[in-house]
């Protein structure tokens, strides 16, 4: 039997795929939540409940999974728009301002969620906060020859960084891009999102942050009541 957060993350996986229609062009995200959700329509690509589906991934991780699930696939120059992006979030706060990238895959997400119609996020309700970075690090891809640079500016804005490195070999985390990933905390959170992003974003080496602001338009999140998982969906208003 599945754990508690793990009935919650396949109930709002299988949310999401119910939004799918014929014909979209779908942004299909990274994560574990969205790994079922990929899952998920897979299944209901091959049993027919589904046709003409085109899938632009946002990680070699999700791309392998979905050629695997017999999902057609194109890329990201391939595509003008996405009818419908489906993607995790480590944090959304109340105004539906996001925290991406503990995959170190916010780059690719950022850009395919910036040409959806609509972008979906799925989550549970552990990650619903009231001020985002207070629990979650605060992912920054960076040029590998910039990272101490960036270090130091993240440093005069007030954030304390550290390179994020790897668990199963020696040395950093490398991204799909080849660039190192700096994980910040701000003391007392971030209260300002979109001024945040925009400076960080503005330091010389820094190719994105996972900052993602004004970019999500729903948010489906799984909770458990009375031992049994459903599915809360927002709006944003």
């Amino acid at each position: 039997m599945l754990d508690l957060q793990s009935q919650m993350k396949e109930a709002v996986a299988n949310a999401a795929v119910d939004l799918i229609q014929d014909g979209m062009v779908l942004g299909l995200g990274s994560g574990s939540t969205a790994a079922l959700m990929i899952k998920a329509l897979g299944h209901k690509i091959s049993i027919g409940e589904l046709k003409d589906i085109v899938g632009v991934t946002t990680s070699f991780q999700g791309e392998v999974l979905a050629a695997e699930l017999g999902i057609p696939l194109k890329g990201l120059s391939s595509v003008s728009s996405i009818d419908l992006a489906i993607d995790g979030a480590d944090e959304v706060d109340p105004s539906f301002q996001l925290i991406k990238g503990g995959g170190a895959c916010h780059v690719q997400e950022k850009l395919v969620a910036s040409i959806a119609k609509k972008f979906v996020i799925v989550v549970d309700s552990s990650k619903i906060v009231k001020r985002l970075n207070l629990g979650f690090k605060l992912p920054v891809e960076v040029l590998p020859t910039a990272w101490h640079l960036v270090r130091n500016k993240l440093n005069d804005l007030g954030g304390t960084s550290e390179l994020r490195m790897a668990t199963k070999k020696a040395g950093p985390i490398v991204t799909d891009q080849g660039n190192l990933v700096l994980d910040v905390i701000f003391e007392g959170g971030i209260d300002d999102p979109k001024l945040i992003e925009s400076r960080i974003n503005n330091i010389p080496g820094v190719l994105e942050n996972g900052l993602f602001i004004d970019l999500a338009n729903e948010v489906l999140v799984g909770e458990i009541n009375n031992g049994l998982a459903n599915v809360i969906r927002l709006e944003k208003c």
